[in-house]
């Protein structure tokens, strides 16, 4: 990760909470997710997806010895840094929480890092937070990604636009790190790659009333509209709005509108609206797509591929939290931080979702593992997804999977 500057002060810090957390036999980590707000359809299956790492590592005993693990829930909103910011605080100072899995959103996992796992030293693995700023953002080593940069997702979108014969479109995004930064990463690929963006235009959140923005995007014109909003948010607004004016029939749903709840409120109008959101085919999903269901954490039709984005990169975020944890041999955040990208990548046997007693097994044996989970997880540069989409389209009434990138 990018620099190392603060390690030693970090590590002064969490000595202490890491020690008791040890003696006590509990470890506890920070699930901070928006479960208000406009991610708040989706970010319930992530906070389960994490949580079911957490159980089954407490149930095989071999975490450090036989330690517990206790999720502590903290609400992101998504898009207000403040309130983040003083429930990571709280996670921390009074929670006493060992590390964090979190935030979602890109703009509080950034206040947050800055404000608060920096000063405190603490590890956080966001399984969501998707800005390409936070690949260069000063972290001390402190933060991981299980989700890929926007940067990718630019590329992606652009491949999935262009195989379908669109070459004009329309852009809206929500006027924050994440909306800005997907903008101009797509932006770029789909002008490089010959296409033309006819407007690329912010807009805010919860307001009453967007016919404004819809007004000026249908001016602009284009084939399809982007809409790089959230689900929950202005994004489904807008929507609703250019098909009450008949300004667009077919839109774009990046990773923050993947969602049941959006297919459920537009209803049949969003027919052939396509999109992609992080996601693989590998052996890793099919596994962990069984394992939610066994645990009843949501409902075949579902099944964590068709409405719930970024679970398995939560369950991930989690796993890899804990596995690194008994690479250290500690919870101190200034060890741990130095074991996530080893635990995640190879050489060493890969682990699958179900097989983290066995991981926890290997390690303290001294063997190296490489840690696939249920996303095919492999931790680049900045100890961030290297990346993989799956390619989404809305059919009978359903967000179905077409095909994985």
């Amino acid at each position: 990760m990018k620099n190392f500057l603060m390690a030693t002060a970090a590590a002064a810090l969490t000595a202490g909470t890491a020690i008791a957390g040890s003696h006590s036999g509990e470890i506890k980590i920070g699930v901070i997710l928006g479960f208000t707000g406009p991610l708040e359809t989706i970010t319930p299956s992530m906070g389960l997806g994490a949580e079911l790492a957490m159980k089954e590592v407490t149930a095989s005993g071999k975490l450090l010895d036989g330690a517990t693990v206790t999720p502590v829930r903290g609400d992101s909103t998504c898009i207000d840094a403040a309130a983040a910011t003083a429930a990571a605080e709280r996670l921390i100072t009074s929670d006493k929480v060992d590390a964090i899995m979190g935030a979602d959103c890109s703009g509080v996992t950034g206040a947050i890092l800055q404000n608060v796992a920096r000063p405190n030293g603490i590890v956080m693995v966001s399984p969501s937070a998707t800005s390409p700023a936070l690949s260069t953002a000063e972290d001390d080593g402190l933060f991981f990604r299980t989700a890929p940069s926007d940067a990718r997702q630019g590329v992606v979108m652009t491949e999935n636009i262009m195989d379908r014969g669109f070459k004009s479109v329309a852009l809206t995004y929500t006027n924050n790190d994440y909306g800005k930064g997907l903008a101009d990463s797509f932006q770029a690929a789909f002008e490089a790659a010959g296409g033309t963006v006819t407007v690329s235009a912010a807009h805010d959140e919860d307001k009453a009333d967007y016919s404004a923005e819809v007004g000026a995007l249908a001016s602009a014109g284009g084939e399809i509209l982007v809409v790089a909003g959230y689900a929950n948010g202005a994004g489904t607004q807008i929507i609703q709005g250019s098909l009450d004016a008949g300004a667009f029939d077919t839109f774009v749903l990046p990773d923050g509108m993947v969602g049941q709840d959006i297919v459920d409120t537009i209803g049949p109008d969003l027919t052939g609206s396509f999109g992609q959101y992080p996601g693989t085919d590998s052996k890793g999903a099919d596994m962990f797509v069984a394992m939610a269901l066994g645990a009843s954490l949501n409902n075949p039709a579902e099944a964590f591929g068709g409405s719930d984005a970024f679970a398995p990169e939560s369950y991930d975020a989690a796993a890899l939290i804990m596995l690194a944890m008994q690479a250290a041999g500690s919870t101190d955040s200034a060890a741990v931080k130095e074991h996530i990208m080893a635990v995640a990548n190879a050489p060493g046997e890969q682990i699958m979702p179900g097989e983290l007693g066995k991981a926890l097994d290997m390690i303290k044996a001294g063997k190296d593992i490489d840690y696939v989970g249920a996303t095919a997880v492999e931790l680049i540069g900045p100890g961030e997804s290297a990346g993989n989409y799956r390619e989404i389209e809305i059919k009978d009434g359903a967000v179905a999977t077409v095909a994985f990138r």
